[in-house]
C-alpha cells in the first residue's frame, strides 16, 4: 500500500512557522471557520418531524469549541455525568445535554445528576433501574442493542454480540417491566452501531432501529448515535460520509413508518469527528532521524506522541502526516513519537496497529516542522496524557479573521 504525499489543508507554511515561533511545538491548532462550517453543513439539512444534532463532547471538549457549537444551535451528548458538568461550567443549558454512558450512577451520584435536568439515556437493565429507583414516574431514554455493528476497525464497533454496549435486544421485554414497575416513559430510543458512510448502511441501521419503536409506544424520537466516517487522508475520500444524503435516506425510513402507524418521529443524531477531525492539526518537530540499515527503516522521532495522538496506536488509524519546507523526493519514512513505547508508532498499518507502514512524505531534516492534520476529534482528548511525564501541549484557536489565540497553555510538570 502507497499513499499520496499529504498537503497541508487549512494552514499555509508560513502560518505553520509562525505557530512554531509563537506558541512552541508540539501544538494542537483548531480552525473556527471549519467548525462552523461543519456544524451549518448538519443543521441545514431536513427530516420529515423535525431534528436535533448532537456533539459528541468526547470528541473534542475544549470549551471554546462547545461554545462554537452553542452559538450555532447544536445541542450536546455526554458521554460521562463528568462531561454533564464541564458542559454546564462551559455555559451550556441542562436541556440540551443528553447523558449516554457506560458509567453507572448510583445514590449521591445519581441524585447530583439529576438535580441538574439533564437527559438521561440507561445502557443497562441496571441502569434503568437506578433511575427508576431515584425518578419514579420520570421520563427516560433506552440504548438498545440492535444485534449489528460497524466500524473501520474491531475497536471502532459499537452494535452486535462483541458490544457491551446498549441492552441486548432480546431483552425489550424486561427494559419494559421496569418501566412499569417506575411508571417511568420511555420517550427516546438510542442506537449506535459503529462508523460508515454508506447511506445505505445508513438506511437499513435506521430500519432496524425505527421497527424498535414498535415496542415503545410512548417514544416520539429516534436517536442513531454518531459515526459519519471521515476521510483525514486523501486516500480515503471515496468512503467518506456525506450526512445530506445520509440524513434523507433516514428520512425515508421516518415516512415509511410515519405511514404505517401514522407516528411521527424526531430524529437525532450525534457526531463528533466529523464536526472537529478536519478542522484540528498538530504542529511537531522532528527531533530526531535514524535508520536500522540498508534493509531496514528510516525513522523519523518528533517531539509529539502517544501522549497527544493515541488513536494510530491504538486503532492503526491513519492521520496524513506533512513535512514543511522539505523536498518531495517520494522517500519513505516511518514516523514514530517521543515516548519510551514500542506502540508509539504514527504511521501504523491501516487498523492494524501492531504493524508499521513506511509513509512517503516530503524529506525531513532534523528541526523540519512536521504537521499531523486531522486531529480536531479524538486527539486532545483521547491521549495517554502524563506518560513519561510529557507535559500537556498547549492548544490554538484560528479565529475566522485569521488570527491565533491560545485556548489551552501548555501543561506544567507541578499539575502532573
Amino acid at each position: 500500500m502507497d499513499f499520496d504525499i499529504e498537503q497541508l489543508t487549512f494552514l499555509s507554511e508560513d502560518e505553520v512557522t509562525q505557530i512554531a515561533a509563537d506558541f512552541g511545538t508540539p501544538v494542537f491548532v483548531y480552525d473556527e471557520e471549519i467548525l462552523n462550517i461543519k456544524a451549518q453543513n448538519l443543521l441545514k439539512t431536513s427530516t420529515p418531524f423535525g431534528s436535533t444534532i448532537r456533539f459528541a463532547v468526547k470528541a473534542n471538549p475544549h470549551k471554546a469549541i462547545l461554545s462554537i457549537f452553542d452559538k450555532e444551535g447544536l445541542h450536546f451528548d455526554a458521554s460521562s455525568v463528568y462531561e454533564v458538568y464541564r458542559l454546564i461550567a462551559s455555559g451550556i443549558d441542562p436541556k440540551k445535554i443528553l447523558l449516554t454512558s457506560q458509567q453507572v450512577l448510583e445514590g449521591e451520584e445519581m441524585k447530583g445528576f439529576l438535580s441538574t435536568g439533564a437527559l438521561y439515556t440507561a445502557t443497562s437493565l441496571r441502569q434503568l433501574q437506578l433511575f427508576g429507583e431515584h425518578n419514579k414516574g420520570g421520563s427516560v431514554s433506552v440504548r438498545i442493542n440492535p444485534g449489528v455493528g460497524v466500524g473501520h476497525s474491531k475497536r471502532t464497533v459499537t452494535g452486535g454480540e462483541d458490544s457491551s454496549f446498549g441492552i441486548w435486544h432480546e431483552y425489550i421485554e424486561e427494559v419494559l417491566e421496569v418501566a412499569r414497575k417506575y411508571n417511568l416513559t420511555i420517550e427516546r430510543v438510542h442506537t449506535h452501531i459503529g462508523t460508515g458512510g454508506d447511506p445505505e448502511v445508513w438506511k437499513d441501521v435506521a430500519m432496524h432501529s425505527i421497527k424498535l419503536l414498535n415496542h415503545f409506544k410512548d417514544a416520539h424520537t429516534i436517536n442513531l448515535g454518531g459515526g459519519f466516517k471521515v476521510a483525514r487522508m486523501s486516500s480515503e475520500k471515496y468512503i467518506e460520509a456525506n450526512p445530506p444524503e445520509i440524513i434523507a435516506a433516514i428520512g425515508e425510513e421516518l415516512q415509511a413508518f410515519h405511514k404505517e402507524t401514522g407516528r411521527e418521529i424526531y430524529l437525532e443524531l450525534e457526531p463528533g469527528t466529523y464536526l472537529t477531525a478536519q478542522a484540528g492539526v498538530i504542529v511537531s518537530r522532528a527531533d530526531d532521524i535514524v535508520d536500522t540499515g540498508e534493509k531496514g527503516n528510516v525513522f523519523v522521532k518528533i517531539n509529539a506522541g502517544m501522549n497527544d495522538i493515541l488513536r494510530p496506536g491504538m486503532y492503526g488509524a491513519q492521520h496524513p502526516i506533512v513535512v514543511v519546507g522539505g523536498k518531495e523526493e517520494g522517500k519513505s519514512f516511518v514516523y514514530v513519537g517521543h515516548n519510551c513505547e514500542s506502540g508509539d508508532i504514527l504511521t501504523p498499518k491501516p487498523s492494524d496497529p501492531e504493524a508499521i507502514l513506511p509513509r512517503r512524505t516530503a524529506t525531513p531534516e532534523i528541526g523540519s516542522l512536521i504537521v499531523i492534520e486531522g486531529t480536531g476529534a479524538y486527539c486532545s482528548s483521547m491521549n495517554a496524557g502524563g506518560y513519561n511525564s510529557f507535559p500537556s501541549s498547549p492548544e490554538v484557536l484560528r479565529s475566522k479573521e485569521g488570527e491565533f489565540r491560545e485556548i489551552s497553555r501548555k501543561g506544567t510538570l507541578e499539575e502532573l
